[in-house]
């Protein structure tokens, strides 16, 4: 009986999460140092502003006014979503970086703002986007990380059934 050869896993791709949990605690200690609360700072006048604010919700402030019950309910949902992307990663090939890339960004996402919320009740945003008098939510790196493994995600999904073909398994 021979033995099946043990493929690597992508479990390396965590180190990737770890940065961006690091580059999202660093820049939140800077605007938390730095920035005045609630004042527009312009960075490209007409487009983007730093903006030091706080969502005690999710994206868009969904549940933001709940009354504090949200913050266990977000870290629980977003500690176990890590952990289901974690075994994700644990299944996927490590050179497989199309899918492996995008679960290490939500994951790093996700755990940056549930250290915020466990920290300061809340998640720290800062990064405010508008054209004329149309202002985007502000938004944090973390959010940005969960955002483009989000779309990683979707992607690797859509193109990866089409180099499979229909009808196609495997």
């Amino acid at each position: 009986m021979q033995a099946k050869a043990v493929k690597p896993n992508a479990l390396i791709w965590l180190l990737v999460s770890v940065a961006v949990i690091g580059l999202d605690q660093w820049s939140k200690a800077w605007v938390l140092a730095s920035l005045p609360e609630f004042t527009p700072v312009p960075v490209i006048d007409g487009f983007w502003n730093w903006y030091r604010t706080y969502n005690t919700g999710a994206a868009f402030s969904f549940l933001s006014d709940a009354g504090g019950w949200q913050l266990w309910f977000f870290t629980a949902l977003a500690l176990g979503i890590s952990g289901l992307m974690a075994f994700w990663l644990s299944r996927t090939a490590r050179g497989n970086w199309r899918a492996a890339l995008p679960y290490a960004l939500v994951i790093g996402g996700a755990i940056g703002n549930v250290i915020d919320r466990q920290v300061h009740g809340h998640v720290v945003d800062f990064i405010q986007w508008y054209v004329g008098d149309h202002y985007w939510p502000s938004f944090n790196i973390a959010d940005s990380a969960i955002v483009a493994g989000a779309i990683g995600i979707a992607l690797s999904g859509l193109f990866e059934g089409r180099r499979r073909g229909p009808g196609k398994a495997g």
